[in-house]
This record gives structure tokens, C-alpha cells and sequence, in this order.
């Protein structure tokens, strides 16, 4: 019963932005992350639809996320529709794992092929700076949950969905090319996972390292793993926030993130219409 109502909530969220969209089927969507509310993609035509407006979406409540669904088109190229996620939700708010899946899948039900995930994040490698970007090329989970436990249904795909390869090779080539085409320090690494929402102790941190972590952080894996269920590419593109606990001597505070944010947020703008135009 529990998972007919869920399917239920998916194709309502999934029928009522059908409806509000004018028309728009995106191909692809872009989630935002923290500190990056000024980083939606240049787009025209756009229709806006808040998240407080569509059944079963959750509401978030981390500063920094604004909780819009935007739709429209890339500039010059009439046919490519994009969905933004103005605002993210996160584990450590109190949502449920299916939950913070539900906009995926509604979205997945409307035709995306594949997502682009940004997120901030922590580095455990002094070769990714603060300002840097980490094309993410793996991930560690260590949330504890997984989106999948418990609400398999066949029309979302394999029970076991293979987890090689999750973020989609050609679209890592391509944001890599991007990012030296923007002058944008950028590397690959593997994305480490946690729950949230205390920052890690340094301790952690040289665990994380030690099991091949290259940065930390409090989302994207969620996301990730709903997509490779239902058979979407993902590109994650995260950019760091600071250096990890143990890596420096400076006290780590989530205002510090936003405002470093609000600054990359112009260069996150960049590289997401050049991705978004050559996809």
C-alpha cells in the first residue's frame, strides 16, 4: 500500500507540472546547490513554478535554496528544454530518502534523459582549492540509507541498478573541456557522502581520505541513485566550499559557504550554458 501511494504522489507531482509548464518537456535537469541560487542557466521563455505549488514535493529549509522549479529553453538552440531545481533537499533536513527522490522521478516521468547535479562541498586534497570544481567521477555512500530500500516498483526500474560508471563518461569529457575552456581549475574525484548536518572531525576527514575520498559532502548521492534506476545520465559538478576539517585551520560555517558561493555562482552560471549548449 505504502508504495501504490508514493507511485500515486509521483504522477500527481509529475501531472501537475505537465499542466503548469506551457508546453515545455524538458530533456534535461539541472539541481542546484547551496550557494548557487545565482547560477540558473540562461533561459527563455521560462515558466516558474514554485515548489510549495506541487503535490508531494518536499519544502526546503536550508538557507540558500530558494524552492522554484524553472522551465525553459536554451538560448539558440529552440528544441532543448531544461528543468532547474532552484533549491535541493537534503537528508539531514528530516526528509525521507523517497522524498528527496520524488522530484526525479516525477521530472523522469516528463521526459528528462539526464540530470546535472551541483552541490558544495568539502576537499580532502590539497589539488582542489576553495573555487575549484570537482567533476565528480564516483561516490562513497555513507549516509546510511538508500532511496531504493523499501519503494521498488518495476516501472522505476531494476530493485539492483548496476552502479558502474554512475556519472555518465562523456558528459565528465565533456564539463572537463569546459572548464579549461572557462579557465576554471577543475579535476575528477570521488564524492564521499555523510548524513549531515554537523560538519566532519578531522578524524573522518583522514578516514574518508584513507577509503579514497577526494571530497565530502551532504547530498548528490540520493539524486544519483534514483537517476541510475531509471536509466537518466548524471553529471555532478561540485565546487569547493573549503578545505575539509583537519586541512586547515579556519572554523567551518554554512554563511561562509553562501557568501563564497555567491561569487562562484557567476562562474557555475558559465559552465552550466556551455555544458547545457553542447548536450
Amino acid at each position: 500500500m505504502r508504495i501504490k501511494k508514493y507511485v500515486q504522489a509521483v504522477r500527481r507531482a509529475a501531472a501537475y507540472i505537465k499542466k503548469r509548464s506551457g508546453g515545455l518537456a524538458p530533456d534535461s535537469l539541472v539541481i542546484l546547490g547551496s550557494g548557487l541560487a545565482g547560477a540558473s542557466p540562461d533561459l527563455t521563455g521560462k515558466k516558474i513554478i514554485p515548489y510549495k505549488d506541487i503535490p508531494g514535493f518536499p519544502r526546503p529549509t536550508v538557507s540558500g535554496h530558494s524552492g522554484r522549479l524553472v522551465l525553459g529553453k536554451v538560448p539558440g538552440r529552440a528544441s532543448k528544454t531544461v528543468a532547474v531545481m532552484q533549491g535541493r533537499f537534503h537528508y539531514y533536513e528530516g526528509h525521507a530518502m523517497e522524498d528527496i527522490a520524488l522530484p526525479v522521478r516525477a521530472l523522469e516521468y516528463l521526459g528528462i534523459k539526464r540530470i546535472i547535479a551541483t552541490s558544495a562541498v568539502g576537499s580532502m586534497t590539497k589539488t582542489l582549492k576553495p573555487g575549484d570544481i570537482c567533476v565528480v567521477s564516483d561516490h562513497i555512500n555513507l549516509m546510511g540509507r538508500n532511496p531504493l530500500r523499501a519503494f521498488h516498483e518495476e516501472e522505476f526500474g531494476d530493485m539492483f541498478p548496476d552502479m558502474a560508471n554512475a556519472y555518465t563518461p562523456a558528459l565528465r569529457k565533456l564539463a572537463l573541456k569546459s572548464c579549461r575552456r572557462l579557465k576554471i581549475n577543475a579535476k575528477e574525484g570521488v564524492y564521499t557522502a555523510v548524513g549531515g548536518p554537523s560538519y566532519e572531525t578531522p578524524a573522518e576527514i583522514r578516514a574518508f581520505s584513507k577509503l579514497g575520498g577526494s571530497i565530502v559532502g551532504m547530498s548528490v548521492i540520493p539524486e544519483t541513485i534514483v537517476a541510475r534506476q531509471m536509466g537518466l545520465e548524471i553529471l555532478a559538478l561540485s565546487w569547493i566550499s573549503n578545505m575539509a576539517a583537519g586541512m586547515s585551520k579556519e572554523v567551518l560555517s554554512h554563511p561562509d559557504v553562501l557568501a563564497l558561493g555567491s561569487k562562484m555562482a557567476v562562474r557555475m552560471r558559465e559552465l552550466l550554458n556551455d555544458v547545457l549548449a553542447k548536450t
